[in-house]
């Protein structure tokens, strides 16, 4: 496809990007594009307080609002449209040359679209099903799923491409401090963790209910790891998991390291770039840990596949079930089969297959590092 015209002068551009925080990293190849395709460029984030967090680890943002539109799930409720319209007058403000909206094939580009307008944006790139008419200025026809299905990081890379963003780095891409890594590192050694020995960063969390691992299957993993392995796990997840983590542990009845709640986003990053592998549901520190370019052991609700782990050796498990790509955040046959019926020595028997250095019967072995699909 050639460019599309008018775009190499856009010195200010808008990226709308409204989701969750996964979805802000799985961009972050197109963001760079667009950051790059011209000189002196300045790129502004738009998107929700959610995903806001990962502000400080975007080397290609120079500025983030933030904003919970009405028509994102997550956005609460309010009374009337003063916030929105403050918002629109926000962005006019800004005097932005050009907007890209980013989303899943499944979301509507157009209220978004509809705001860029409204703020006087001359340039109004996305993917539309239908025609949007005066709101889009450069209309990608919306191709999935119909035609095809892409990975989230390759539908960006191709969005941003037809106005001539071409990608130099396609990798999800985030800034770590070398101050932030060594911070972690202490704290971890502090925890007892033995670095020497073989670990595992263990997250159970995740914001849908459809795409949790039972709890009592992460304690049966970690138990397995520990009494059979030998493997040290450190439990990760946000201050309002704690609960969820402390049931873990206990039932698993082994040692654990749990830094939840303990961490921001940063150090979070650190512990993934440091840790060996990592074995998580579907959630923004899978991508995280891709972005740092960790193994990951995806523990994958089939909702929707197209948000596997990008660019690093990796595992997707689950248990495959006539229901699959439902796009439901909470099972809609109540029974949670795709993960309830994976097993955890499945997910056991994947993490040894990643780790760099594998370990069984107490032995460690030397093995490979392929990506696995």
């Amino acid at each position: 496809m050639k460019p599309i015209a008018n775009w190499a002068s856009a010195e200010s551009v808008l990226r709308v990007r409204l989701d969750a925080l996964g979805d802000v990293l799985m961009t972050t190849p197109a963001f760079a594009a667009l950051k790059t395709s011209a000189a002196g460029r300045r790129l502004t984030l738009l998107t929700s307080s959610a995903a806001a967090a990962a502000e400080p680890l975007l080397p290609m943002i120079d500025e983030t609002i933030v904003y919970d539109a009405p028509w994102m799930k997550a956005a609460p409720l309010r009374a009337d449209a003063g916030f929105d319209r403050a918002m629109i007058e926000r962005l006019r403000t800004h005097r932005f040359d050009a907007a890209v909206i980013f989303t899943v094939y499944s979301q509507n580009p157009l209220p978004a679209a509809l705001v860029c307008y409204l703020a006087d944006i001359p340039r109004r790139l996305a993917h539309a099903r239908e025609n949007p008419y005066q709101l889009l200025t450069h209309w990608i026809p919306e191709p999935e799923p119909h035609q095809f299905v892409r990975h989230e990081v390759q539908r960006q890379l191709d969005l941003v491409a037809a106005v001539g963003a071409k990608a130099r780095n396609v990798r999800l891409q985030v800034r770590v401090r070398p101050e932030c890594r060594a911070l972690v590192r202490d704290r971890l050694l502090v925890a007892g963790l033995e670095m020497e020995q073989p670990w595992i960063v263990v997250h159970a969390g995740a914001s849908a209910p459809s795409r949790r691992y039972p709890p009592e299957h992460f304690a049966a993993t970690i138990r397995i790891l520990h009494a059979e392995h030998a493997c040290q796990v450190v439990l990760t997840g946000a201050e309002h998991e704690r609960l969820l983590v402390e049931s873990i542990v206990a039932a698993a009845g082994v040692p654990a390291i749990s830094l939840v709640g303990k961490t921001n986003l940063e150090e979070l990053a650190a512990i993934l770039a440091l840790a060996p592998i990592v074995i998580s549901n579907n959630t923004g520190p899978v991508h995280l840990a891709a972005a740092v370019g960790t193994p990951v052991v995806d523990l994958y609700a089939p909702t929707n596949m197209q948000h596997a782990p990008w660019q690093v050796p990796h595992v997707v498990l689950y248990h495959d079930v006539p229901c699959k790509n439902c796009y439901k955040r909470i099972c809609p046959e109540g029974h949670h089969d795709c993960l309830r019926l994976l097993p955890p020595e499945a997910v056991v028997a994947a993490a040894c297959r990643l780790m760099p250095r594998k370990c069984r019967g107490g032995e460690l072995l030397a093995t490979s590092q392929g990506k696995e699909d």
